[in-house]
C-alpha cells in the first residue's frame, strides 16, 4: 500500500467517480482505476459498488476511508515539518473559506501573502461554513475562514474584522423609494436567501430574532448557493435579501440595487485550525499576515 494509492482512493470516494477523481489528481482514468484494483486485490476486498456508470463505497470502504484520511494527513504532517526547517522557502497550504469569505475578503490578502512568501503553494477550497468547518475538523483543510459562528470543540477559532449584513432591493422593487424600513416591513415582501448552512443566514436569522421575528414567519421565495446568484435573482426581481455589503458595493455604486436603511449587525469573521494538529509555520505565517495570534 502506497501513500499515493491512498490519495486516489480518498479522491474517487469523495467524487464517487472514477473519470472526476482522475481529473482533480492529473492522472489517467485507467491509472486511477488500477491503483484502487491494486488495492481490492493484494487484500482480497471490495472498496466500490459498480451501480450502473456510478461507483459507491461499500462498507469496508467507509470504514477505511477516516484511516486512509488520517494516514495522508499524518503524512502530509510531517512532509510539512521538513519544508519548515527550509525556512518558509516552500511549502503549501490548504484553505477552506466559505462564499463570502473567500470571494470578495480573501482575495487581496492572499496576493499580500504571496508576495513575501512566492514558493508557498496555497490552494483554497470554496464551501458553505458549515462544510469549511467539517474540512477542517476531517484534515481536507489546515485552516478555515468562515463567517458563520462554528461549535465544534475539536477546532481553535478566533475572530478576526468582518464585513456588515445589509438589506437590499432591485430598484423596482417598492422599498427603493423608502428612506427606511422597520423589522415588520421584513414580513410584507418575498426573500431570496442563502441556503441552511450558511454564515449569511445564520447571522440574518440571529438578527432578525433581536426584532422579535422568526425566520418561518418570512416569505422565502428562494433560495440559492451562491451570493453572485442571489445577487442577480434580486437585481431582476421583486425580492429583498439580506446580504455581505461587501458582494453588493458596486451593485449599490451602480444603482441596480438599493441599499434599505435598516439596523443589522456588523459581524466578524473566524479562523479555524484543529487544535491538536501541528501548527507549521507556513500557517503562523499566513495567520500573522491576517492579524491573527
Amino acid at each position: 500500500m502506497t501513500l499515493e494509492q491512498l490519495r486516489i482512493f480518498i479522491a474517487v470516494a469523495e467524487k464517487q467517480h472514477m473519470t472526476r477523481a482522475a481529473t482533480e489528481l492529473n492522472l489517467t482514468q485507467s491509472a486511477t482505476s488500477a491503483a484502487i484494483a491494486a488495492l481490492e486485490s493484494r487484500y482480497g476486498i471490495k472498496l466500490f459498488d459498480r451501480v450502473g456508470r456510478g461507483i459507491q463505497l461499500t462498507q469496508i470502504g467507509r470504514d477505511f476511508l477516516g484511516e486512509a484520511r488520517g494516514v495522508v494527513g499524518r503524512a502530509k504532517a510531517a512532509a510539512q515539518v521538513l519544508s519548515d526547517l527550509a525556512g518558509l522557502q516552500r511549502g503549501s497550504l490548504t484553505i477552506a473559506a466559505s462564499q463570502t469569505v473567500a470571494n470578495y475578503w480573501l482575495p487581496p490578502r492572499v496576493q499580500e501573502f504571496q508576495a513575501a512568501y512566492p514558493d508557498i503553494d496555497l490552494h483554497i477550497m470554496i464551501a458553505n461554513t458549515e462544510r469549511v468547518a467539517q474540512a477542517v475538523h476531517e484534515g481536507s483543510a489546515d485552516v478555515g475562514l468562515v463567517e458563520g459562528e462554528v461549535d465544534d470543540p475539536s477546532l481553535a477559532i478566533r475572530k478576526i474584522d468582518g464585513d456588515t449584513l445589509v438589506v437590499v432591493v432591485g430598484k423596482h422593487h417598492r422599498w427603493a423609494t423608502h428612506a427606511r424600513i422597520t423589522a415588520d416591513d421584513f414580513r410584507t415582501t418575498g426573500w431570496v436567501l442563502r441556503e441552511p448552512g450558511s454564515g449569511t443566514r445564520s447571522i440574518f436569522e440571529a438578527a432578525l430574532r433581536k426584532y422579535g421575528i422568526r425566520l418561518s414567519e418570512l416569505r422565502i421565495t428562494l433560495e440559492l448557493p451562491s451570493n453572485e446568484a442571489i445577487r442577480a435573482a434580486v437585481e431582476a426581481g421583486q425580492s429583498a435579501t439580506a446580504i455581505s455589503n461587501l458582494v453588493v458595493a458596486h451593485s449599490v455604486a451602480a444603482k441596480t440595487l438599493h441599499h434599505v436603511k435598516i439596523d443589522l449587525p456588523k459581524r466578524a469573521f473566524f479562523a479555524l485550525r484543529h487544535k491538536e494538529r501541528y501548527a507549521s509555520q507556513v500557517e503562523k505565517a499566513f495567520f500573522g499576515k491576517l492579524g491573527v495570534r
